[in-house]
Formats: structure tokens, sequence, C-alpha cells
């Protein structure tokens, strides 16, 4: 298998070499920035309100990075860009790791965290482009399982082994705030590792040029970009979707860990870290996965228009499980069980999403089209979850539940009016 159409390379690496630890690095920060700060803001005493909003925030990075792609294509190379941005991200996990300690360890890690949401952003847009430049077309859609896989681990590594590490330091050594500094500098060692690996061995295509755009260029880009875009057939309900498919799920995303943290006399079930790690880095994240592929299999056997609402469904009714376990407290390995489901019936759903967001791609701006759709849909994200904090402390975590399951309604009702003749069905 070659790596590139003339296979004319100055560096020449198998994709097997690289690949898997391009998107292990990609994923580790996102985790990080956007899941994990929400379990050590919580254990380190920071309240939901702060939390929800502030980390909620953090996906705005990649709901403007349409805005610099072109700068990052237009400039310099990808693996300069894929590699400077790795290096700037190990600084800011050290940072971080260090800013536990300080007094005002809350304003300074969430400006580190703002940093490196800027930073992975960027890193996310590099790396795509460096896949797509090293990879010949063929070789590319054989290794998109691989991508999404080392992806997957670097989430099963973030949420789940540095917060189960997280968690057992905390009992040994009795200090949060030095046991998420140990914890979050172990993720920043492993990542420079793998920086200084790809420094290595990242193969330099030819086709990875030096470049350097005009800004008139770049506006040209967009306005032509964004006309295509915004000028599609329904493109207000396709909007709509977008923006409120995951609105519910965006509301629960930044409330769950803190409910399963909580103490039964603040309304939560009274888990430990470690517990958390498990359930959503480990158990959750396998289940994740595995709705992920059935879904595309489904998608593939049965067509995207026949199975998108049984997806949508599987996605929305399992967030009745917060609000039975908010009102039963279960056993700690019923809540394994919900979570899993919940999480897998999460994967059924992205998976027809996903799909949606790719067919709705104009093929003469595909990779730009996406990028704006995924921006929407990290501001479906992050509207909703920058209010759950306050919803939840004013109304307790029963009714901010329900509150969520009311809320995957808009989202359902858009799958009436969206249209599927781009979908190939």
């Amino acid at each position: 298998m070659r790596l590139n159409a003339d296979n004319s390379l100055g560096r020449v690496s198998s994709p097997w070499l690289f690949v898997p630890t391009l998107y292990f690095a990609e994923g580790i920060p996102y985790v990080i920035i956007n899941n994990v700060s929400v379990i050590f803001y919580k254990q380190l005493g920071v309240d939901n309100v702060r939390i929800a909003f502030w980390t909620s925030f953090l996906y705005l990075p990649w709901v403007l990075k349409i805005l610099w792609g072109p700068l990052v294509d237009g400039y310099a190379t990808k693996r300069k860009w894929t590699i400077y941005t790795q290096l700037a991200m190990a600084v800011c996990l050290f940072s971080l790791a260090f800013s536990f300690q300080l007094s005002s360890f809350f304003l300074v890690s969430l400006i580190i965290l703002a940093v490196g949401a800027f930073i992975s952003a960027t890193h996310d847009i590099a790396a795509d482009g460096f896949y797509m430049l090293a990879l010949e077309q063929d070789a590319q859609a054989f290794f998109v399982g691989i991508r999404s896989t080392f992806y997957r681990l670097a989430t099963i590594f973030a949420s789940g082994i540095v917060v189960f590490l997280a968690g057992q330091l905390e009992l040994n050594l009795g200090d949060i705030a030095l046991s998420w500094t140990m914890a979050i500098a172990v993720a920043a060692f492993i990542f420079t590792t793998i920086v200084v690996f790809h420094w290595l061995v990242l193969p330099t295509p030819t086709s990875d040029a030096e470049q350097k755009i005009s800004v008139r260029a770049i506006i040209s880009f967009y306005n032509r970009t964004v006309k295509s875009y915004f000028s599609q057939p329904k493109i207000l309900v396709v909007l709509a979707f977008i923006l409120f498919y995951r609105f519910g799920e965006g509301m629960l995303v930044k409330i769950s860990a803190p409910f399963l943290l909580d103490e039964a006399a603040a309304g939560g079930l009274g888990l430990s870290t470690s517990d958390v790690g498990l359930v959503y880095g480990t158990v959750g994240t396998f289940a994740l996965v595995i709705g992920g592929v059935v879904g595309g299999i489904l998608i593939a056997q049965f067509e995207l228009k026949k199975t998108i609402w049984w997806m949508a469904v599987a996605l929305n009714l399992p967030n009745l499980f917060y609000v039975y376990m908010a009102y039963a407290q279960p056993t700690v390995k019923l809540v394994y069980l919900l979570v899993a489901l919940e999480q897998f019936g999460y994967g059924l759903g992205m998976a027809a999403y996903s799909v949606y967001l790719i067919y709705i791609a104009r093929e003469e701006y595909k990779t730009s089209h996406f990028a704006i759709s995924t921006g929407i849909m990290a501001l479906g994200m992050m509207l909703p979850g920058s209010i759950g904090g306050y919803i939840q402390q004013a109304w307790g975590y029963p009714i901010f539940f329900v509150l969520v399951c009311l809320l995957s309604i808009p989202g359902m009702l858009t799958l009436l009016f969206i249209p599927f003749s781009y979908t190939k069905v």
C-alpha cells in the first residue's frame, strides 16, 4: 500500500507507524478539555454552575475553527502545523497539571484550557489534512477505521485511565489537588513522548509543500464556501436539525459526572472518582463504540432515511435513566449498566447524525461544509451546556433530568422536515 499518489516522499513511513498515534494524540486533548475538566473541577470544589458554564464555552474553538482553517491550508506545511501544535499542547498539559497547586487554580487552569482548546482545534485541522496528504485515497479509506479506533482509545485513556488514576491517588494521598497534578502530568508525559515520536517518524509528502496564499484568496474561499453551504435546499430546517438534535444531550453531558460524584445529601449518587473513570471512561466508552459500529452497519443495510428515527430515539430515550437514578438512588452495579445502555444509544444516535452531516456536504466543498456543520453541532452542545448548571442548582437533579428529556423533543421534530435527497436513499 503506497503512501502517496506519486510515491515520491522526502521521508517515508508506514501508515501503521503514525496513523494510530496521530489520532490517539488528537483525542487526548479534546477529552481532557471537554470531559475530564468537568470531573477535576467537581473534585476540586468548583460548583456546578461555574463548571457547566465555563467548560461549555471551551467548545467555542471547535465552533469557530472554520474561520482559521484556510490559514492552516495556506501557510507552511501540514506536517509542521501538526508537530508544532502538538508541542504547544504538551506545554498546556504540563501547565494544567501545575495549575492545580495554585491558590487561583480555577482562573489559571481555565485560561490554560481555553488556549489548549484553540490549539487542539487547530491540530485537528492540521492532522486531518496531513492524513489526506500522506496517504493515497485507497489507504485513507482503509485506515479510517484505525484512526477512529485509536481516537476512542484516547477517550478510554483520558476519561478512563487518567481519571481512575486520579481517584486512586486521592485515596492513597488524601490530597485531591496533588492527585490531579500527578494524573494530568502522566497524561502530559505520554503525550510528549508521542510528539517526539512524530517528530522522528512523520513522513514528508511532496504534496505537503510550503505555501502562502493571499488574504484576497482566503476571503474569496470563505465567500464561495459559505454561500454554497447556506444556499442548499431547506437549509433552515437542516440548521435546526444540526443545532437541536443533541440539545438535551448537550445539557446532560456537563452535569452527568457531577451527579455521579455528588453525595446523596446533595442529590447525587456518591460515586468515587475511580468509579466515574470506570463508568464513563471504560464501560461507557466501549458501549459507545459498539453503538457506533452497530449504527453504521444498520445504516448501510437499511439506509439512513429508514433508520434515523429509531437511532434518534435510541439517543434520547435513555436520558430517562437519569431521571430514574435521581429518584431511586440505585446501586453502583445498576449505575454501570444504565450508563452503558445510555452510551450505547448515544453511539447509535451519533452514527445517524454523523452520516447525515457527511451526506449534506457538497462535493466541491466537502471538507469545509462538514467543518461548518460540525461547528454548528458544537454550538448545539455549548449553548444548553452553559445554562445547565444554573437549572440544576435551582431545581435539583430530578427536575433537571426531566428537562433534559423534554429538550430532546425539538430535535426529534426536525426529523419530520429535513430533506433526504442528499443521502443516496
